[in-house]
């Protein structure tokens, strides 16, 4: 079989089925990667949503004894927001990064691997393939870069001078030999914006980043976010994209070429009150098909408590209140308590020792106790 024709012609077709870039690496070892992982995992820098198996993340023969090569792709997906609503008082809203706006990508992504799969079927039958998007065991990143996707920048996306790094990535493993193309040439220079905008501190070095710092993994979490981070949330339900935003190459890049990925306004830029308040299945009706919504929405709803901390309006004490002395859960207890003493004032004061009085969860009194002290000390 002529491998050289059959990537030509896969590369065609992908251009027929809504994929933006395909490119083509071996299946040997990422062992420069595997190197990475180790010593990310001695700094304690892993989030714990990864894969825990280094060989499974960084040898494709370990998921596939025959693969050959590997399929990469990428979608462009938009990075501006047309007819955005205006957050103004009495009506704040919160922000879903823009990985999280339109369909769930994982799903987007999917689709487009099972046309390839179908199109290779068709040519080579019997092929063995094996696709994954984000969650699966190979490093996505990894593999972009080395099948020239784009290359790996400081802010630890892949990024392209066409598309910037607003590209979600998915790969399949096979077992045909195609010819493998070559990685890209690093072009982040001496630049370091996407460093010095990290909210965080999170990006320790150029294409290091200590994950349990990040703003994103941060509003994924279910736990009480750390103090030291709440104030550097800001307005953010779901994700981050300082390091994105800050990148000199998606300054002008808002590629809208996918319907699926277009987002409703009103659901990616949310009014944070209107979240307080909803059902399970009224959240799932209404954010189910994001992304963003993946953890359930009690962390959405903890975020947009800290949001209403942010924007520090008064006509707010009364609805966190609620929360603070009625909600079941004390991460939002908890959560409520930390953004009324951040709103301040003598009302909020007086909430907080009512509310201490009648609160028998320790994580949660711990929180009242430590938002008083604050607005003690902000009054002598």
């Amino acid at each position: 079989m002529n491998h050289h024709k059959l990537k030509q012609d896969l590369i065609e077709f992908s251009k027929t089925i809504g994929i933006d870039k395909i490119g083509f690496t071996t299946s040997d070892p990422f062992l420069e990667l595997k190197n990475r992982l180790v010593e990310q995992q001695k700094q304690n820098y892993a989030s714990g949503f990864e894969e825990p198996d280094l060989d499974k993340r960084t040898d494709p023969k370990r998921l596939m004894p025959e693969a050959k090569s590997i399929i990469a792709i990428a979608i462009a997906y938009p990075s501006r927001l047309h007819d955005a609503p205006k957050s103004k008082k009495g009506e704040r809203r919160g922000i879903f990064s823009r990985s999280s706006w339109g369909l769930d990508y994982h799903l987007v992504v999917k689709d487009r691997l099972k046309k390839l799969e179908v199109f290779i079927q068709e040519k080579v039958p019997g092929a063995v393939l094996k696709s994954m998007v984000d969650t699966g065991e190979l490093a996505d990143r990894a593999v972009a870069e080395r099948a020239g996707i784009g290359w790996n920048g400081k802010n630890c996306s892949i990024l392209d001078p066409v598309y910037g790094s607003y590209m979600y990535l998915g790969e399949i493993i096979t077992n045909i030999p195609f010819p493998p193309d070559t990685p890209m040439e690093d072009l982040c220079g001496s630049c370091t914006k996407c460093l010095d905008a990290c909210p965080t501190g999170a990006l320790v070095a150029g294409g290091q980043i200590n994950a349990k710092r990040c703003i994103s993994f941060l509003t994924q979490t279910k736990d009480l976010i750390p103090a030291e981070f709440r104030g550097k949330v800001g307005n953010r339900l779901y994700g981050c994209d300082s390091c994105q935003t800050s990148c000199p190459y998606n300054k002008r890049v808002d590629f809208h070429l996918h319907e699926e990925l277009e987002a409703d306004p009103e659901v990616v830029k949310p009014e944070l009150l209107s979240l307080l308040s909803l059902s399970n299945r009224a959240f799932k009706e209404q954010y189910g098909s994001l992304s963003g919504a993946w953890r359930g929405k009690m962390p959405i709803q903890r975020n947009a408590i800290i949001a209403l901390a942010h924007f520090k309006d008064p006509e707010n004490i009364d609805p966190l209140s609620e929360l603070l002395k009625k909600d079941a859960r004390p991460v939002i207890r908890g959560t409520a308590a930390w953004a009324i003493g951040k709103i301040g004032g003598d009302k909020a004061a007086q909430i907080l020792r009512e509310c201490l009085a009648a609160e028998k969860e320790e994580l949660v009194r711990i929180e009242i106790e430590e938002a008083i002290a604050k607005l003690e000390k902000l009054g002598e």
